[in-house]
């Protein structure tokens, strides 16, 4: 965004000096207009956001929008009393690169265990505070944009006074702080009793996940899209089920964080796959040097 002219700017730079044309990169600073002025203009494009830009151009065939992850890691029947097992990859996939990610998870399912499991992950994630950048120890990240860090919090607060929603991290102390010039908020870790509250569907750019409880058999109904699922499960029905799973863009069967990637598979696919048109070329080589 405006606010964050840096990181553009680094990603030209190493396209240009893994060898991309200097002349096929462009940076154009400026507010959203000219985001939208962009995308009105070139015949095809890529766009990152939040739900509201994925809805803006859904169903426009030059733009391709990429939007949250709503990742996942669900533990079966056969694996859920295992729990303690996993709960480091739990604790991981959620709290690694401050929860930035579409990659980290935001919603821990399981049919039983649910209040064990979020109490065990606020016991690891809810001491984590605030540290200089510095620090190597830091594991939060500022929101710069004035107002962001409110907002996030007040929505979650709104919907903690829904019936069968716990926050099992609010004995650690709030969850805003407030520096001069950034904000921060710390890892959240939220209880519902069923999939049936609106929180258990959200996703925030901060180390946050709910705990559902929810039968196996309709988990993969309420979940919902999902970029990464880490199934912890050996059921092979319940496995079979997951791979013919639509929704789910990327899917890890064992105890791998959802935040580990195979750069060979890209879960959205290449951008040559939407910005360009596949092309058949052949020469001879005795016409044609290269």
């Amino acid at each position: 965004g405006p606010q964050e002219p840096w990181t553009p700017y680094r990603m030209a730079n190493a396209f240009i000096q893994a060898g991309v044309p200097r002349e096929a990169i462009a940076i154009y600073p400026g507010l959203g207009d000219v985001g939208a002025a962009v995308l009105q203009h070139c015949p095809r494009s890529l766009i990152f956001g939040g739900t509201a830009t994925v809805e803006q151009y859904k169903g426009n065939p030059r733009v391709q929008a990429h939007g949250p992850g709503f990742s996942k890691i669900i533990l079966g029947d056969d694996k859920v009393d295992q729990w303690e097992k996993y709960l480091d990859i739990m604790v991981d996939s959620v709290l690694v690169n401050s929860g930035r990610g579409c990659i980290n998870c935001s919603g821990i399912w399981v049919s039983r265990h649910a209040r064990k499991i979020a109490e065990a992950m606020a016991e690891r994630m809810g001491p984590v505070v605030p540290l200089p950048p510095e620090d190597p120890k830091s594991a939060l990240a500022a929101f710069t944009v004035k107002g962001q860090a409110d907002a996030i919090n007040a929505d979650i607060d709104n919907d903690l006074k829904a019936a069968g929603v716990h926050d099992m991290t609010a004995k650690f102390g709030p969850r805003l702080v407030k520096k001069e010039r950034c904000d921060y908020l710390r890892p959240t870790v939220i209880l519902c009793d069923s999939p049936e509250p609106a929180i258990a569907r959200k996703e925030y750019m901060f180390p946050f996940c709910t705990v559902v409880q929810c039968p196996q058999e309709k988990m993969l109904e309420a979940i919902g899209p999902t970029l990464v699922c880490t199934a912890i499960t050996e059921d092979a029905r319940f496995q079979r089920a997951l791979l013919d799973a639509v929704h789910i863009d990327r899917l890890n069967i064992g105890a791998l964080p959802t935040i580990k990637l195979n750069w060979l598979q890209p879960h959205e696919g290449s951008i040559v796959d939407f910005l360009f048109r596949a092309r058949a070329f052949q020469f001879d080589k005795d016409m044609m040097r290269v």
